[in-house]
This record gives C-alpha cells, sequence and structure tokens, in this order.
C-alpha cells in the first residue's frame, strides 16, 4: 500500500505530466503571462462547463470575494450575513471593506449554514448573505434565495469548495453551484478540486452589468487602459496558472464521482461505530466532497487524530475555532442567533483523506484504523 496523502497533487501530476508539461512549456514560450489566451481560453471553458455563466479569472478565492463585495456599492457599516463555521475568507473580506459580519449557525450534521437564522439576523443595515457551500455541499439555496429576493438583498456563493456540484435552484431546477446568486467565486488552491500549481481564482455571474463591474475592479477600476473610472485592485489569474487548469478541467467531473465513490465506501465501512457521525447528503445538492468531515461524540476526536497520526494516517481539524471566538474577530462579529451547533462541531470534526486517486486499500486501512480505536 502507498503512503497515504490527504490530498495526492503529485500522483494527479503525474498522470497529466506529458500534456501538462507541454501546456506550460507553450504558455512559457508564448511570452503572454498577463491575461493573454491561455486566460480567456480558461474563462471560456469554465462558462461552458457552468452552462454559460460568465466568468472573470482573479489572483486567488479570497480577491474573488473581496472584488465582488466591491461590485455592490456598499456602505461602511452594511451588513453582510455568513456562516460563523468556515475559512477566514469568508469574514475576512467583509471586515476589511469595514462592512459588519453578522454570523449564523449551521447544521450539524451537514455543516451548512441555517437558512432559518438568516431571517432572524436581518437588520436595516442587511444588504448582502454569502452562503458557504462547505466540504463540497451546497447551502439550501431555493430556500435561501427566496428570503434574499424577497427582502431585496445580494448573494454572493462561495463556492470554493464545491465546484461542480448541481444545486437546486428558486424553481426547482438543479444549477451549477456558484451560478445561482448574484456572484459566484471559487478557489483553484492547490488541494481544491479544480486546483493549480500557486494561487487562483474566479468569478461568475449572469449579470451582464455585474460581470463588467468585476472585471473592471480586478483590474485596477479600467475599462481603457490608463483611465480609472473607479477605485480597484490588482488581481489576475496568471496564465501559466490558467494553463495547467485548462488541463485540468475536462477531469473535473470524473474526479468528483471518484471523490464520491470513495466517499461511498467511508460510509459503508464506518456505519454503525457508536461515536461516530459520518457525513449527511441533502436531497437539494450532489456531494463532491471536497472533505469527508466526520464529526466524533463524547470528547474523543483529538485521541483519535493522535491515533490516527500514530498509524500513519493523516487526518485535518476544519475548522478548530469558528469566526466568533477567532481574537482577531470576536470584537467585530455579530451574532443574532444562537450558535448552540457551531459551538459545538469546532470540538467534534475531524476531516479523513480524501482525493480522486484515494485507493481501497488505503480507505480499508484508514476505516480499520479507526475501528480498531473504538473497539
Amino acid at each position: 500500500m502507498d503512503k497515504i496523502q490527504m490530498v495526492d497533487v503529485k500522483r494527479q501530476y503525474l498522470r497529466l505530466k506529458d500534456e501538462m508539461d507541454a501546456r506550460i512549456i507553450a504558455c512559457i514560450e508564448s511570452g503572454a503571462f498577463i491575461q493573454g489566451p491561455e486566460v480567456k481560453t480558461f474563462e471560456s471553458n469554465l462558462s461552458a462547463f457552468l452552462d454559460g455563466a460568465h466568468v472573470i479569472g482573479c489572483a486567488n478565492g479570497t480577491d474573488a470575494l473581496q472584488i465582488a463585495l466591491m461590485a455592490l456599492n456598499l456602505e461602511h457599516g452594511d451588513e453582510v450575513i455568513v456562516p460563523s463555521f468556515t475559512f477566514v475568507a469568508s469574514v475576512e473580506v467583509i471586515a476589511l471593506l469595514g462592512l459588519k459580519p453578522i454570523v449564523v449557525d449551521v447544521d450539524p450534521d451537514t455543516f451548512l449554514m441555517k437558512t432559518e437564522d438568516i431571517e432572524a439576523s436581518l437588520s436595516a443595515r442587511t444588504k448582502a448573505i454569502i452562503p458557504v457551500h462547505l466540504f463540497g455541499q451546497c447551502v439550501d439555496m431555493k430556500s435561501l434565495m427566496e428570503i434574499a429576493n424577497r427582502r431585496d438583498l445580494f448573494v454572493i456563493e462561495d463556492n470554493a469548495q464545491a465546484i461542480g456540484a448541481r444545486c437546486m435552484d428558486m424553481v426547482g431546477k438543479m444549477q451549477m453551484s456558484g451560478t445561482i446568486g448574484h456572484i459566484g467565486c471559487t478557489s483553484f488552491y492547490p488541494s481544491k478540486n479544480l486546483g493549480c500549481y500557486g494561487d487562483g481564482g474566479a468569478m461568475m455571474s449572469s449579470d451582464e452589468r455585474i460581470v463588467q463591474r468585476l472585471r473592471m475592479l480586478a483590474n485596477h477600476g479600467m475599462e481603457r487602459r490608463y483611465y480609472h473610472d473607479v477605485i480597484g485592485v490588482n488581481s489576475r489569474l496568471d496564465a501559466v496558472q490558467a494553463s495547467v487548469l485548462n488541463v485540468k478541467l475536462p477531469h473535473l467531473n470524473d474526479w468528483n464521482k471518484q471523490r464520491v465513490r470513495a466517499a461511498d465506501t467511508y460510509d459503508t465501512l464506518l456505519a454503525n461505530i457508536p461515536h461516530l457521525i459520518t457525513p449527511k447528503r441533502v436531497a437539494w445538492s450532489d456531494h463532491t466532497f471536497h472533505q469527508y468531515t466526520i464529526r466524533i461524540l463524547d470528547g474523543r476526536r483529538d485521541a483519535l487524530q493522535s491515533f490516527l497520526a500514530s498509524n500513519d494516517v493523516p487526518s485535518m481539524i476544519y475548522y478548530p475555532v469558528p469566526m466568533h471566538e477567532q481574537q482577531g474577530y470576536n470584537k467585530i462579529v455579530r451574532r443574532r442567533v444562537p450558535l448552540t451547533n457551531t459551538d459545538s462541531i469546532t470540538g467534534e470534526v475531524l476531516s479523513l483523506p480524501m482525493h480522486p486517486d484515494l485507493a481501497d486499500d488505503q480507505i480499508n486501512y484508514i476505516c480499520d484504523q479507526i475501528n480498531k480505536f473504538f473497539a
């Protein structure tokens, strides 16, 4: 059995090595490193993958979220609703722009934003919602968009972990994640389901006016060179990274299916362990299993993680401290609902190895070790 990796980017590269090397070298030889053909091709390819939504590449997923908020013309002190159980970027960008993060709880079995908390968290200053499609599965966008439309709120989908998933929209149609709200944002960090070999990100929207503004904001506020109509930022998808993504994108659906297959095996082998809860799959969304995250009850999570490490099984805790308890944010973040589930699951969650090349013998070994721990 090969050494178990949380994410095996090297093996994935070796599978694509000849095509990848040729594409990267061609990009370097072209001398077109900023914007250029590779970036335009990738934006077009990803647009087709997303059933026609416009795509704007940028430097990373955090920039995508920040530029998306900038595009909405919000005012200092306006409020944005976001889950507290999330990676920092979702809240970081709100704070950086002088907006107020209003955090809500998550469902303990799916780790997704509780849409029923949104109504109780609204105020006259609420202007936007950032649903985070965590670990590969989408928030209940049908319910969320009904609230947003009724209250005239913007929706920015944080789709960094769920690219390729389909989610039910307001009319009951399954639509690509990141294309249901006003703006979708994603990351191409190397460990993502679609990852490049450095930083990269993208924004997506079907609203032509929003698309035009996103492009302008990401390019120093310019439409014409040296004419700056608004204050923008410098955030561009690198052409070499775009060439990597152009090679990988055609494989994304198959890779996501392989992740689901691995998750199915985990589900079977980890069933009926008294102190362990496997991840729940919802009816309104696909699950692309960016992470396979279990819950360990009765305070045994850290002991299990140590036991697995001693038996050469890596694991990760996403996320050990919720945003409302982070030192840099606890004076900024506000809440109007109890965060009972968030406070509980931060001491219970444990993510197991998950990637398309995870072999059956590796999954069997991981689950054998977990069963031994609880025996």
